[in-house]
């Protein structure tokens, strides 16, 4: 049995038939059009289009990147793109003839990893996503959650530091502005400018210029072995196992999957996350402690959950 899973990005639009054993069997992608909800409908329906021709599909699940309601129909707002109450479902399916199911970005992540990835062993797990932002997923007995309103998961918007910084969402000291690809770059950045000879060597590696700091920079001098470096990966994964421990404490996981891009730090983030968890994690001596592991479907596990929850 054949489901298509489209991942709806803030640049690419990216598609797969997939077959019930979670391999792609053919693939699609398409540009974001992000300012203007009707065109990336379109680009969706051109795609499962593709798609269709030339396999037998029983139905569509399109992960996308904001908040899904708990109808799996509705995208409720998305901070990156053109999505206010967009009854996304029903669009789509008026252009493919094929019954289509809407996931948060990190709920299909999250679920292909659990089905066919890291957690496939688990049946409680929290998966992070470490991107530019902090995506977060929980299964548990087994079950996606959602909650009430579809909004489940939010892991990025718990506070961490009341009255820190600033955030996205509007509110201050959330966990994903100390936990993300955008921290990593902004802590990077801010203590190479000042001038402190711990960080010289990655203000040497971007050519003199602060603005060229990037997480990859970040990632390849920390495996070098460079000090600065492996202390901003390190003071991340530390505040990644505070956030896990605060989950742990209410909904106690066996599994935390962590993805993403700054997931590719591997050991360099996990390391330092797996002690803050130990740290930080209640009644530590008498439970059983989750076992970190780095996602294993990739790029590709938005396309593939997301086909798998539509099945």
């Amino acid at each position: 049995m054949l489901s298509i899973g489209v991942d709806i990005g803030g640049t690419k639009i990216a598609a797969g038939v997939v077959h019930e054993d979670g391999r792609i069997l053919a693939r699609t992608s398409r540009r974001t059009p992000a300012t203007d909800p009707e065109l990336i409908e379109g680009a969706v329906i051109e795609a499962v289009r593709e798609l269709q021709a030339d396999h037998q599909v029983v139905g569509v699940g399109i992960g996308a990147a904001g908040f899904v309601g708990a109808d799996r129909r509705t995208v409720v707002f998305a901070a990156n793109l053109a999505w206010r109450d967009c009854a996304l479902a029903d669009d789509i399916e008026s252009g493919v003839d094929l019954p289509v199911v809407v996931e948060n970005d990190a709920n299909a992540a999250g679920w292909a990893e659990y089905r066919f990835g890291a957690a496939k062993d688990s049946r409680n797990m929290l998966m992070l996503t470490v991107g530019t932002g902090l995506g977060g997923a929980l299964v548990l007995d087994g079950n996606l959650v959602r909650g009430e309103g579809g909004f489940a998961g939010e892991v990025a918007h718990m506070t961490a530091v009341p009255d820190g910084q600033w955030c996205g969402c509007g509110r201050q000291g959330c966990l994903e502005q100390y936990t993300s690809g955008t921290a990593l770059v902004r802590a990077g950045r801010h203590r190479a400018g000042t001038g402190h000879e711990l960080y010289a060597p990655l203000l040497a590696a971007a050519g003199g210029e602060v603005a060229r700091i990037d997480g990859p920079l970040i990632t390849q001098l920390a495996e070098d072995g460079d000090t600065g470096a492996v202390a901003l990966l390190a003071e991340l994964g530390e505040w990644l196992g505070f956030g896990a421990a605060n989950v742990s404490a209410l909904l106690d996981p066996g599994t935390i999957v962590v993805g993403g891009g700054v997931s590719a730090a591997g050991e360099l983030l996990l390391a330092p996350a797996r002690a803050a968890y130990d740290r930080h994690l209640t009644a530590r001596a008498y439970r059983t402690v989750a076992h970190f592991a780095v996602a294993s479907t990739g790029n590709e596990a938005g396309i593939i959950g997301a086909a798998d929850l539509a099945r």
